[in-house]
């Protein structure tokens, strides 16, 4: 009788290890398709983590709204740039374009001007504004298929961003403030008839400052001054420069220098101690401490320029093909410090003389 149990419990013990080890099997076969259900959820997450990346990243080149993307350099902030500028942006919003704007201010630094191009160009913007020659040049050497609208800007072509002003060729436009040197030099000559000598102050990176000073000494040879250069490297020579000016000269010539602009109040500071009068380049050098000047009108400059960048952007115009605009010379203006004026004994009414 116990020889059939024995049987039967070895056949149910062998019955419940071939259980058992299917049950392990199916479990095994289970963890297998997890895992492999887990990796292949891992590299759809991982490829859709890349696409979304590779979208955001082109989506970073283009408007969302389809406006079109203006990156702004600006060589420096002082009145005449800062007017030009917001000219710009004014043209901008009275044509009623979609845009974006980009505002980069190289704060004087040639350095940033580079890095600041870079950047603009790598954006892929689709029209960039340069204020002043050296932001100009910078980002004109970046790239020469973004069109460049440039301003504040003496010579296009003497500073090398155009072929001719008449016909500039490149990827480069824009207009000039090249000022009437000879009607201020002129102006210096009425109001200070016993001056002899002409100090004529800019600073020696500047290209189209270079340019003005040849034109300030051609205006003073033809009316029997003597002219001397006076330069600076940069604005931390400005004091000094103007200290080794006092007794050898009888007054300063300031033409639209960029760093002579910022630096204007240190100018005056130790002009006005010297009693040497500073005729300057444009309007605003004479609100930070100049005599006087016969000047255009830089917030009218920059608006001229954001016609222009308009007629490339809407209109279709290529910068090649669109002469240097300039502003009207029937519209420049006598500005001058009336309480400075009186300290020196210029006559009031010599002013109503020079309109």
């Amino acid at each position: 009788m116990k020889r059939p149990l024995k049987t039967v419990s070895l056949v149910l013990a062998v019955l419940m290890l071939a259980i058992g080890l299917v049950a392990c099997g199916g479990n095994n076969a289970s963890q297998s398709t997890d895992s492999q259900s887990s990796s292949a959820a891992t590299e759809t997450s991982s490829s859709a983590a890349s696409e979304t990346s590779s979208s955001a990243s082109t989506a970073s080149t283009t408007s969302s709204d389809g406006a079109y993307k203006i990156g702004v350099i600006q060589l420096v902030e002082h009145g005449a740039l800062d007017a030009a500028n917001k000219g710009f942006v004014d043209a901008l919003d009275e044509s009623g374009i979609n845009y974006e704007i980009d505002q980069q201010n190289a704060q004087g630094d040639q350095s940033a001007c580079q890095t600041i191009a870079a950047k603009l160009v790598g954006d892929q913007d689709d029209l960039i504004l340069a204020i002043a020659t050296p932001a100009a040049q910078a980002v004109a050497g970046a790239t020469g298929d973004i069109p460049i609208v440039g301003t504040a800007i003496t010579d296009f072509a003497g500073a090398g961003l155009a072929t001719s002003n008449d016909a500039p060729g490149g990827n480069v436009t824009g207009s000039s403030d090249l000022t009437p040197v000879a009607d201020q030099i002129k102006m210096l000559h009425t109001i200070l008839p016993e001056a002899k000598t002409v100090g004529i102050l800019y600073c020696s990176a500047e290209d189209n400052s270079d340019i003005q000073a040849t034109l300030a000494e051609e205006a003073c040879a033809d009316l029997g001054l003597t002219a001397e250069r006076y330069t600076v490297a940069s604005s931390n020579e400005i004091q000094s420069v103007i200290e080794s000016m006092v007794g050898k000269v009888d007054a300063i010539y300031a033409p639209t220098d960029n760093v002579i602009a910022a630096g204007m109040t240190t100018v005056a500071m130790v002009a006005d101690d010297s009693n040497i009068p500073v005729i300057c380049g444009e309007e605003s050098m004479v609100e930070n401490g100049g005599l006087c000047t016969y000047s255009i009108d830089y917030y009218e400059l920059g608006k001229l320029a954001g016609q222009m960048a308009v007629r490339i952007l809407e209109g279709g115009e290529k910068p090649a093909d669109m002469p240097i605009e300039y502003y009207p010379s029937d519209k420049l203006e006598v500005s001058y410090d009336k309480a400075k004026a009186e300290a020196l004994g210029i006559d009031a009414s010599v002013w109503d003389t020079l309109g």
